[in-house]
C-alpha cells in the first residue's frame, strides 16, 4: 500500500481534493456540522497520503535529482498548507457562528485572512526555502503603504470587529445611529445596513457606527418607550394640561403599568410650554399605532379640558355639548340646526372614579356622551370581566336597545372622574326615523363592538386598524 501511494500520490491527492469539493457542494448549508466534519476528514486523509508518500510539509521535497517528482511534491506541500488554512478557517467559523451567530461572520473573515497569510508565509519558508525575513520586511513596507491607502477601510474593519465583539446591536434590532433610524438587516466587514421606516436602505460605515450616538430600541426586548409632545400657549395653567395628558395615558390600555407612564413639562418659554406624555409598550410593532392613538386622545382630552389652541381661529362660540355633537359619529349626518336643538336638551351628569355607569345586561334610558374623563368597557367571560377597550371624550355608551331592544352586553366603569351628557333615547329614536344615515352609523357602531367583543372572548385578534380593538378609542361614535 505505501508503494502504491508513493507511485500515485498526485492522483490520490487530486481525488481527495475533488471529493472534498463535491461533498462541500452536496451537503446542504444547514447541515454545517456535517460539512465541517467532511472537510476535516478529507484534510486528514490528504495529510496521511503525503506522509505515506514520504512528503513532509515542514521540509522541502527529498528528491532534488528527480525534477518531475520534486515538482509534484512541492505542489502537494503548498496545497497542504492552503488546505490546512481553509480547514482551520471552516472549523473556527463553525465555533464562532455557533456562539455568536451572524455577528461572528466578520471575525471569521478577518481571522481567515490572517490564517491564509500565515499559511502562505509558512509555505514559502518551509517548502520553497525562501528568505522569509526579507519577505516579511518587504511585505511590512508594502503593508504600511497599503495601510495608509486603505486607512478608512481598515478603520471600518477594526471598528466592525469591536462592534461584533461588544454587540451593541444584532440582526433584526431596531436602532438609531446619529439620527438614522432603521432595522438592522446586515453587518459585514465594512458597514452596517439598516432598513429604514420608509423602505430605503441606509449604509452606515462601521467606523461611524462605533463612534456615533447609538440608540437600540429593541433592548430590552419586552419594553419599548413611546412618547408624544404637545405645545400649549403659556397662558394655559400647567395643571390643566397635565391632568388632560394623564387621562390620555390612562385612556390607552396598550401602555404598560410598569414602568408607569408619566406626563411632564419638557421646556417652557414666555410664549408656550412643551409637555411630554410617555409610556412603554410590550411590542415594537405597537409603537406607531399607540403613538398615533396618544396624539388623538391628547387632543380630545385637552379640548375637553377647555384648552384653546388658537383663539383667533375659533369663529363658532359653541357650547361644550354642541362641540361634542360634531365629534359623535352617529350624529354627524344631522344638520347644524338639528344639532343646536339636540345640544340644548343634553343634561350633564358627573361620575367619580371607579363607578359603574352601566352594568352588564342593564338597559339605559339615555344615550350617554362622554364629555371628559376615561371609561373602561369590559365584557363578561364566565365569572370574570375582560377589558375590551377604553373610551374618551366624544364617544357614546348606552346605545343598546335603540335598534334591537337588547340590553348592554358590556360593563362601563369610570377610570377617572367623568362628565357625561345624557340624551333621552326618545330624542335619538326621532333622529333615527328622520335620518337613515344616523341609523346606518348606529348599526355600524354596534356591529363593530359586537365583533370585537367576540374576538376578545375567543382569543382571536380582531382586524387591526390603527391599533386593533384600541381603535374604539379613536372611533368617535
Amino acid at each position: 500500500m505505501p508503494a502504491f501511494i508513493q507511485d500515485h500520490a498526485l492522483l490520490i491527492s487530486i481525488t481527495l481534493l475533488l471529493l472534498d469539493l463535491l461533498l462541500w457542494r452536496a451537503i446542504p448549508l444547514e447541515q454545517r456540522n456535517w460539512r465541517t466534519a467532511s472537510r476535516v476528514l478529507a484534510f486528514l486523509l490528504f495529510s496521511a497520503v503525503l506522509i505515506s508518500a514520504g512528503i513532509s510539509p515542514l521540509q522541502p521535497p527529498p528528491w532534488p535529482d528527480d525534477v518531475a517528482r520534486n515538482l509534484v511534491a512541492t505542489v502537494l506541500e503548498i496545497v497542504w498548507w492552503l488546505f490546512a488554512a481553509r480547514t482551520l478557517t471552516v472549523v473556527l467559523g463553525l465555533v464562532l457562528i455557533s456562539r455568536s451567530g451572524h455577528t461572528g461572520r466578520l471575525l471569521q473573515d478577518v481571522l481567515g485572512a490572517v490564517i491564509f497569510l500565515v499559511a502562505i508565509v509558512a509555505a514559502a519558508a518551509y517548502v520553497m526555502q525562501l528568505p522569509v525575513k526579507g519577505l516579511l520586511a518587504t511585505s511590512g513596507v508594502m503593508a504600511i503603504v497599503i495601510g495608509l491607502a486603505l486607512q478608512s477601510t481598515l478603520s471600518d474593519v477594526f471598528s466592525g470587529i469591536v462592534l461584533n465583539t461588544t454587540r451593541p446591536y444584532q440582526l433584526d434590532d431596531w436602532i438609531s445611529i446619529d439620527g438614522t433610524e432603521g432595522k438592522v438587516i446586515d453587518i459585514d466587514w465594512r458597514a452596517t445596513r439598516l432598513l429604514t421606516g420608509n423602505g430605503s436602505m441606509a449604509v452606515i460605515p462601521n467606523s461611524v457606527a462605533a463612534k456615533a450616538k447609538l440608540l437600540n430600541f429593541s433592548r430590552p426586548d419586552d419594553v419599548h418607550g413611546v412618547s408624544i409632545s404637545v405645545v400649549v400657549p403659556a397662558s394655559v395653567r400647567p395643571r390643566k394640561v397635565l391632568d388632560a395628558l394623564e387621562k390620555t395615558l390612562q385612556g390607552s390600555s396598550a401602555l404598560l403599568t410598569n414602568p408607569a407612564p408619566k406626563a411632564t413639562i419638557k421646556t417652557a418659554s414666555l410664549e408656550s410650554v412643551e409637555y411630554e406624555a410617555s409610556g412603554f409598550v410590550a411590542s415594537m410593532g405597537q409603537k406607531t399605532s399607540v403613538r398615533n392613538q396618544m396624539f388623538d386622545l391628547a387632543h380630545r382630552h385637552l379640548v375637553a379640558a377647555g384648552v384653546i389652541w388658537n383663539p383667533d381661529s375659533d369663529l363658532r362660540p359653541w357650547s361644550r355639548q354642541r362641540s361634542l355633537l360634531e365629534d359623535v359619529r352617529i350624529f354627524r349626518a344631522l344638520s347644524s340646526e338639528e344639532k343646536d336643538s339636540l345640544s340644548q336638551r343634553m343634561i350633564a351628569v358627573e361620575y367619580p372614579a371607579d363607578q359603574v355607569i352601566l352594568g352588564v345586561d342593564e338597559a339605559s334610558a339615555h344615550v350617554l356622551v362622554i364629555g371628559t374623563g376615561v371609561i373602561s368597557a369590559s365584557v363578561r367571560d364566565g365569572e370574570r370581566l375582560l377589558e375590551a377597550g377604553r373610551m374618551g371624550p366624544g364617544e357614546v355608551l348606552g346605545v343598546e336597545g335603540l335598534l334591537d331592544g337588547d340590553a348592554s352586553s358590556a360593563e362601563f366603569r369610570s377610570l377617572t372622574s367623568c362628565l357625561l351628557y345624557r340624551i333621552d333615547k326618545a330624542e335619538v329614536r326621532s333622529c333615527l326615523e328622520q335620518r337613515d344615515e344616523v341609523k346606518a352609523a348606529l348599526s355600524k357602531l354596534q356591529r363593530f363592538r359586537q365583533e370585537n367583543s367576540q374576538s376578545l372572548l375567543l382569543q382571536k385578534p380582531a382586524t387591526i386598524k390603527k391599533g386593533g380593538f384600541l381603535n374604539w378609542l379613536q372611533r368617535k361614535a
